[in-house]
This record gives structure tokens, C-alpha cells and sequence, in this order.
């Protein structure tokens, strides 16, 4: 209660507050055969709380946005989740974005979760020539933290050939949980915004994406997005792709599935999905709606699936971790899981359930420990949003977020198959 009530007087009293910071080149992009495309890095950041713990709070905050916004979609100050604590992001996604004319490079999170875009929990933002503020209040609100902040419009460069005029961004007054990095590049369906702007609640705030669409950067509303599987707390070999799909990185074509209508998985970037086990095609979970996300570090299930997930191979809980422990001798006879789409099976061998033991003593494990990354939704199935196929999953299978023809796509890649773990 204390968290809410300190946001809405913060609310009420900051709207002019801003800092700044030095100008920097552009950053620097790859242009492909289809669409553009912008390098990110993707970072390890446990602090105080343990992945599958990270994990459900970020879900938590995803379906209670979902809840407000099909509930009412009117009253700023209602759109907090004040029940939810405030922790860090643990793996994700940065890219170098510019803001600005001169252009100010910012450290931003690109998530699929969300759809604003805001800078200024790291580095201060600095007023330039195109900056320009509409008088506005934004805030935000994840399972990870918030954001309370200044609506301004601005140039946002993504590359040399990706420069957005007349960009809606949020310029952080106070933000929490977002500690190293500058703040979020918003990817999510464009609905998600609603509910954002204190003055104008109904109002929609166009995406990065919307406005690339709209100004003729691109020529469809295309997101891919590729990831190898690492064994390092950073590592800088991902893409995100504007526009369309770098083929460079796929050994399949694209398969495309539409979106879910059930919700509150229909909120994000959701899908209809089963999940079995090894050859013997053991259900592990029927087929439901969940999402796919960039901001969940894991592959999480409804408390069900995880349940029959844990004993068809044998596991326990790591209570130190709260990862799944397994046995050398069981984890010899661990077989793949399958991911079951539209009639298509995506392969998720034994390998890819497996934590990288080189990353071990990154969160607090044994170096020698056998470690799996399948975890607990924390909710039972039969709710709309039953998994998430997070951060571990896109490491395999290269993904395309697909607006304009409202579905999503899987591809394999040379990583689908990497025993890197």
C-alpha cells in the first residue's frame, strides 16, 4: 500500500523533473537481405532473489495488466500492481539505442512483454533539438518494477536506416527494478499501452515498431528475433530484426501460427500450445494458451505441467536455486521435451532443458550441479495463460513477431541443437 500511495503522490507533484546526459555516436546496425537489423547483448543479473522467483513476479505483473485493462482501461492511477514486489530483471535482452538529435545512446531491455519505450533509470536523458515534452505523465508498471515519467516525443535511432521522427518515449522521474540498464525498448502489442498516459488514459501510444511502419522504414510490421544459446553472463550474439526475417540465421522456413484468442494470453504476443515428454510422447501439458517473451528468463509451466514435468524425469527442487536438480544417472536417460504447435513440434533436447554449468556459480550452484530449466508457473492450468516459452527457448528457435498479419512464427537454427549447455 505504501508503494502505491508514494506512486500516485509522485504522480501528482513531478512533471517537470529531467536530467541529462553527453551526446554519443549512433549506434551501429547490420542491414540484411529482408528488414534491418540491430545487435543486442544479452545479460546474466541475479541479485538477492533466484531466477524462478524473478520468473513469476514478471508473470504476475503481466496477467494483472491484462486483468486491468480488460477491466477498465480508463483510470491511470488504477493500472498499478502495487501487490507485486519490485525485483530485477535476471536474463535479458539490451540494445544500444539512440535518442535524441544528436543521438544519445541508451542501454534499453527490449522486451516482447511490453509495448512503451522509455529511457532514463541509468543514464539521465538530455534535451536536445527534436526533444520536445506533450505535458504528460506515463507510468509503467511490471512484475520487475516501474516506471513514473515525463511523456516526451523525440527522434529514436535504431540504425543508419532506421529513424524514427516524432517518437513517444517516457523519460523516467523515478523508476525501480531496472538497475544497469537505461530503461525499455517496448516490442509488445501496441494495446498494452493503454492506460499509460495520465491524461489521456484511452489513449494508445504507437510503438517503435508502429512508427517504422507508418514513416516507410519498413514495409511490413515484422519482428525477428535470433539468440544462440551462451555460457557467459554476457554475450553479444543476438539480433533484432525490423522489418523482416534474416534468413542468414534459419536452416528452416519460417513456420507461422496465429495468435491465441483466449485470454489473458491474447494480451501479448500469445499462442496455443501442448507440451509432452520423450519418445513415448508422455502429456506433460495439454494444449493451452500461453505467451512467448523475451523478459521471462525461462520455460515455465502451469504448476501441473511442472509437476509431471518433474516427475517424468525424475528431478527435485534446488531450494538454494530454485531450479530443478537432477541426478547424473537420471539425467543419462533424460529425454527431449516437445513443444507441440498448430500441428507442428518444436524439439527441446536434453541439452536445451539443461542450465549452463558454466554459469553454475553465477547463481549461487555448484559448479558440478545438473541443473534444468523448466520451472513453475506458480498457477494451475485452466487460466489462460498456462506457460511462457521465455529467454531459453529463443536461444533455439529463431522467432518472428508478426503484426501485420497478427500471428507468430518458429524456425530452427544452426544453435537449436548446440550442446554449449
Amino acid at each position: 500500500m505504501g508503494y502505491q500511495i508514494f506512486l500516485v503522490a509522485l504522480s501528482s507533484l513531478l512533471l517537470s523533473c529531467i536530467s541529462a546526459a553527453p551526446s554519443k555516436p549512433e549506434p551501429i546496425i547490420q542491414v540484411r537481405d529482408r528488414g534491418t537489423t540491430l545487435p543486442f547483448v544479452a545479460r546474466l543479473n541475479v541479485s538477492g532473489s533466484t531466477l524462478p522467483e524473478i520468473d513469476r513476479a514478471h508473470v504476475a505483473g503481466l496477467k494483472e495488466r491484462a486483468r486491468k485493462l480488460q477491466n477498465d482501461s480508463t483510470h491511470f492511477q488504477d493500472k498499478r500492481q502495487s501487490s507485486f514486489g519490485v525485483i530485477n530483471e535476471a536474463v535479458f535482452y539490451v540494445a544500444s539505442v539512440g535518442v535524441g538529435t544528436p543521438a544519445s545512446l541508451f542501454e534499453l531491455i527490449i522486451d516482447t512483454g511490453s509495448s512503451n519505450t522509455w529511457v532514463g533509470s541509468g543514464r539521465a536523458f538530455s534535451e536536445t533539438s527534436s526533444s520536445q515534452t506533450n505535458g504528460q505523465l506515463m507510468e509503467v508498471t511490471y512484475g520487475s518494477g516501474f516506471v513514473v515519467g515525463q511523456q516526451f516525443t523525440d527522434t529514436v535511432t535504431l540504425g543508419p536506416d532506421l529513424v524514427i521522427e516524432q517518437q513517444q518515449i517516457g523519460v523516467a522521474i523515478i523508476s525501480q527494478g531496472f538497475e544497469g540498464v537505461d530503461g525499455i525498448l517496448g516490442v509488445g502489442p501496441v494495446d498494452l499501452t493503454q492506460g499509460t498516459l495520465q491524461n489521456d488514459p484511452n489513449a494508445f501510444v504507437p510503438t517503435v515498431s508502429d512508427n517504422l511502419l507508418s514513416q516507410g522504414a519498413i514495409s511490413e510490421e515484422v519482428l525477428g528475433i535470433f539468440f544462440a544459446p551462451t555460457t557467459s553472463v554476457v554475450a553479444a550474439n543476438g539480433e533484432l530484426t525490423f522489418g523482416g526475417i534474416d534468413s542468414s540465421k534459419i536452416t528452416q522456413d519460417v513456420q507461422f501460427f496465429p495468435l491465441t484468442s483466449t485470454f489473458p494470453a491474447s494480451e501479448f504476443w500469445g499462442i496455443d500450445q501442448s507440451v509432452t515428454y520423450g519418445t513415448s510422447g508422455t502429456t506433460i501439458l495439454s494444449t493451452t494458451a500461453g505467451i512467448v517473451d523475451t523478459g521471462t528468463s525461462l520455460l515455465l509451466l502451469a504448476t501441473d505441467g511442472f509437476d509431471a514435468y518433474t516427475a517424468a524425469t525424475g528431478s527435485t527442487l534446488d531450494q538454494n536455486t530454485g531450479l530443478l536438480s537432477i541426478s547424473s544417472a537420471n539425467y543419462a536417460n533424460l529425454q527431449s521435451l516437445f513443444l507441440n504447435v498448430g500441428g507442428s513440434t518444436f524439439e527441446f533436447t536434453k541439452n536445451a532443458q539443461t542450465w549452463p554449468r558454466a554459469l553454475n556459480t553465477a547463481i549461487g550452484a555448484p559448479s558440478n550441479a545438473i541443473l534444468l530449466i523448466v520451472n513453475d508457473l506458480g498457477s494451475p492450468s485452466g487460466e489462460g495463460f498456462d506457460f511462457v516459452d521465455g529467454f531459453v527457448f529463443l536461444e533455439r528457435f529463431y522467432s518472428v513477431f508478426d503484426t501485420t498479419n497478427n500471428r507468430i512464427g518458429f524456425a530452427t537454427t544452426a544453435h537449436t541443437n548446440d550442446l554449449v549447455n
